[in-house]
C-alpha cells in the first residue's frame, strides 16, 4: 500500500498519469524485486524464461527481470505453430534498443500457439510479461522437466545474486 501511495504521489508530482494497467504495481500473489515482478506459480529459468503449466498447455515467456534489463522491446521473432521446441533450445529472439536476446525454452514440447499480438505490439513485454507478453504454448512432451527449473523465491534470489555480481 505504501508503495502505491509513493507511486501515486510521485506521479502526481511529476505530473504523469498512470494506466489502469500498471497501477497494480505489486499483485498480492507476487514477490517484488525493486521494480520487478516474480510471480507465485509460476517456473523460472537462469536465462530469464518463465512457464505456468495449466492442464495440458504450457505458456511461456521472459521475466518481468528479463524485460527490465532488456529496455523497451522494438520486435519479436516467434516461431510458427505446429513446430516443436526442446528445452533449453532457443526457440525466438526478443529485441530492444539495447540488444538482441534468444529466448530458450524451458521444457520441451509442440508448438500449440503463438502470441501474434507481440508482432504488432512487442511492447507487451514490456508492460505485460506474465499476461499480455506471453510468447508462446506447447503441449509437454515430458511435464517432470518442469521439477528443474526455479520456483519463485530460488529465482528471486538468483537474480539478486545475478545483479550484485554486475
Amino acid at each position: 500500500m505504501a508503495l502505491r501511495m509513493w507511486a501515486s504521489s510521485t506521479a502526481n508530482a511529476l505530473k504523469i498519469s498512470s494506466s489502469a494497467s500498471r497501477l497494480h504495481l505489486s499483485p498480492p500473489f507476487s514477490i517484488s524485486r525493486c521494480f520487478s515482478s516474480v510471480l507465485d506459480g509460476l517456473k523460472y529459468t537462469s536465462s530469464h524464461e518463465w512457464v505456468k503449466h495449466e492442464g495440458s498447455v504450457a505458456t511461456i515467456g521472459i521475466s518481468d527481470h528479463a524485460q527490465d534489463h532488456l529496455g523497451e522491446v522494438v520486435f519479436v521473432e516467434l516461431p510458427e505453430p505446429g513446430g516443436s521446441v526442446t528445452k533449453g533450445n532457443g526457440f525466438g529472439a526478443v529485441e530492444s534498443v539495447k540488444a538482441t536476446s534468444d529466448v530458450n525454452s524451458p521444457i520441451s514440447g509442440e508448438i500449440v500457439e503463438v502470441n501474434d499480438k507481440l508482432t504488432g505490439k512487442p511492447g507487451l513485454i514490456n508492460s505485460s510479461p506474465y499476461e499480455d507478453g506471453w510468447m508462446i504454448k506447447i503441449k509437454p512432451s515430458d511435464p517432470s522437466e518442469l521439477e528443474s527449473l526455479l520456483g519463485a523465491k530460488e529465482y528471486t534470489k538468483f537474480c539478486e545474486e545475478e545483479d550484485a555480481a554486475h
